[in-house]
């Protein structure tokens, strides 16, 4: 998976990012690598959503898939 992802330089100093697909999602960083650490973090975080397990019945599966 791809995601666009908006960096700024802070006026105070580093840089900070958006990511426009993910309302919400943004991070900040001293220096541009530790900006990208923090993003993959941050990106992570935001796609984690803790939902139920759904049961399964004679016409479902539950399944997983890697995005």
């Amino acid at each position: 998976m791809k995601l666009k992802i908006i960096v700024y330089e802070a006026k105070e100093g580093g840089y900070w990012a958006e990511v426009p697909a993910i309302p919400g999602c943004a991070t900040q960083g001293d220096s541009f690598e530790e900006l990208l650490e923090n993003l993959y973090e941050a990106i992570e975080g935001c796609l984690s959503v803790d939902i139920e397990t759904p049961s399964d019945s004679e016409n479902s599966r539950i399944m997983e898939i890697a995005v």
